[in-house]
């Protein structure tokens, strides 16, 4: 079946912070807006519900006021299945869309969250999560680690759907193994406010001949409520968390939407699935372009939860 044109929707946004079912409330609403402007993708920001971590990069681990934080965000984080997820996928279904919304998952047994990103379909199913595989510097201290058997896709009336999370794409062997799936539309939501992020995501549509979505949240001190008791870490409103950088990007590199910092918004773009094809005609880093008599790589593709051995079992994937 031939691919259809689609629209994308990149939602930059505030989440409630740490308040789980409050946020899910923000991605019912955003997602019937994005809907009602066309989307048949929308797209949230890395660790969206209930909200991105931001103190590890500000005080030190497990000491007041840090500790509380942890605390409400393994009570707030989001379990799959459960009644969040049930929620946003009843979301997906009334709105009739594709979703992928960044959460912080926590184990439904257990007590190890994950950066992860969610994926839904239109009939109001999960079609699958990605954990992100390495969590970055001070995340290390609350988030766990993802594996192989989440490098997941999925195929959609308008191309293959897929992508990692923020540093994670400048994993090299990441991205290949998302490559090697046929990505159309790569995905990559962030919390990387810097200059250079925007090139990093023309770069990977460049490499991949693919669209790439980046979206982050827009947060600052100010959104933090006081009853979290968090005053010592944040200010007011010109303590900036994350001014958001987003941004939709062409399969040749060329930005479609974006960069939007410093306020909400809803950044749309078309998807033409032949753009895709005309440009790995050109180049297609894991077809015609990939030496595969030089090259492999093999992907541990079974999960591996924490306290997990890793025998030599035969399911290992050569992409």
């Amino acid at each position: 079946m031939t691919a259809a044109p689609a629209t994308i929707a990149a939602i930059q946004a505030t989440p409630v912070f740490l308040d789980r079912d409050a946020t899910v409330d923000r991605v019912i609403s955003l997602t019937k807006e994005a809907a009602g402007g066309g989307a048949d993708l929308v797209v949230f920001p890395e660790a969206f519900v209930p909200g991105y971590p931001d103190w590890v990069w500000r005080t030190t681990p497990w000491a007041a006021p840090s500790s509380g934080l942890y605390q409400r965000l393994l009570d707030q984080s989001v379990t799959v299945p459960g009644p969040a997820v049930e929620a946003m996928a009843a979301a997906a279904r009334d709105a009739g869309v594709y979703m992928a919304v960044g959460i912080d998952e926590r184990e439904p047994a257990g007590s190890t969250i994950y950066n992860s990103l969610l994926y839904l379909d239109p009939a109001g199913e999960v079609l699958g999560v990605h954990r992100k595989l390495m969590p970055t510097g001070g995340e290390r201290l609350v988030w766990g680690y993802g594996d192989g058997s989440g490098l997941v896709s999925f195929e959609t009336p308008f191309g293959r759907v897929g992508g990692l999370i923020c540093w994670e794409n400048y994993m090299p062997l990441a991205r290949a193994a998302m490559y090697r799936q046929g990505i159309d539309i790569y995905l990559a939501p962030t919390w990387d406010n810097s200059d250079v992020w925007v090139p990093t995501l023309q770069h990977i549509a460049k490499e991949g001949r693919c669209y790439v979505v980046g979206t982050n949240s827009v947060l600052r001190g100010s959104d933090v409520p006081d009853e979290l008791g968090a005053s010592e870490i944040y200010g007011g409103d010109d303590d900036w968390m994350s001014r958001g950088n987003a941004t939709i990007v062409g399969p040749d590199g060329t930005i479609l939407a974006g960069p939007v910092r410093g306020e909400e918004a809803i950044l749309y773009a078309e998807v033409d699935p032949g753009r895709v094809a005309r440009q790995r005609m050109q180049f297609d880093a894991c077809g015609h372009y990939a030496r595969d008599d030089v090259f492999t790589l093999t992907v541990r593709g079974m999960p591996t939860p924490p306290g997990t051995s890793l025998p030599d079992t035969g399911d290992d994937q050569e992409a």
